[in-house]
């Protein structure tokens, strides 16, 4: 008999206690959803649906799905995808501030388009830019487009990115934010492999209060939390 992924990972491979808490508030999580590839579970508290951790890819398979994106940095319909974050840091911060691409990615089109206004910002990201010195340095704003889904502990990830800023400093978000009205099993955004955690309205709020941000703005896709 062939064994569900759903009734393996129950079966051969039992959750413990960890396991069945959300990655980020650590509260009760539901199981949530399954296909033929991976099961989801559901947190009762931030609301936040991820992915069981039996089913995330490896560092290797990680590389491979980012080099497949689209990363010519003078791609214009990849420069309007991310110019309304962009658009934002120039609406927030002076060019003098100091500022860190989190997850650049090998294209790193924000850092290129935030140039063109005379901004200057480092990059990191562990497989591209994977410069570590970058993380012992303080920061006025971190930009993390497209990059907080693939988090696989994102507490521990938030709070990281908490203690980079500076007095006064803001985490801009690109990224897809999950509520009750989308069809989980038709959304695209599922469909990525490495895509691991997806936040509700409820979860930022949840990381805006228990890390002290002074503020949470969300507007479409684009989420400021100002410290």
């Amino acid at each position: 008999m062939i064994l569900s992924p759903y009734h393996r990972i129950q079966v051969e491979f039992p959750k413990n206690l960890e396991e069945d808490c959300c990655p980020l508030c650590q509260s009760a999580s539901e199981p949530f959803y399954k296909n033929k590839f991976r099961t989801y579970s559901k947190c009762n508290n931030c609301l936040s649906v991820y992915m069981d951790s039996y089913f995330f890819p490896t560092p290797e398979d990680e590389k491979k799905r980012y080099l497949e994106h689209n990363n010519d940095i003078l791609d214009i319909r990849y420069q309007n995808f991310l110019k309304p974050i962009v658009d934002q840091v120039l609406t927030h911060q002076n060019s003098d501030d100091d500022g860190l691409d989190y997850g650049a990615g090998p294209g790193p089109v924000v850092q290129h388009l935030l140039s063109q206004s005379g901004y200057s910002i480092k990059l990191y990201d562990p497989f591209f830019h994977p410069d570590k010195e970058r993380l012992t340095k303080f920061y006025d704003y971190i930009i993390l487009t497209e990059v907080v889904e693939h988090f696989h502990s994102p507490k521990n990830e938030f709070s990281k990115l908490y203690n980079l800023l500076n007095k006064n400093g803001s985490l801009y978000i690109l990224t897809h934010p999950y509520d009750d009205s989308i069809n989980f099993e038709k959304w695209y955004y599922k469909n990525d492999q490495t895509h691991t955690f997806f936040y509700s309205k409820e979860a930022f709020e949840w990381i805006c209060n228990h890390y002290g941000f002074q503020s949470l703005e969300i507007k479409d896709r684009i989420i400021r939390l100002k410290k």
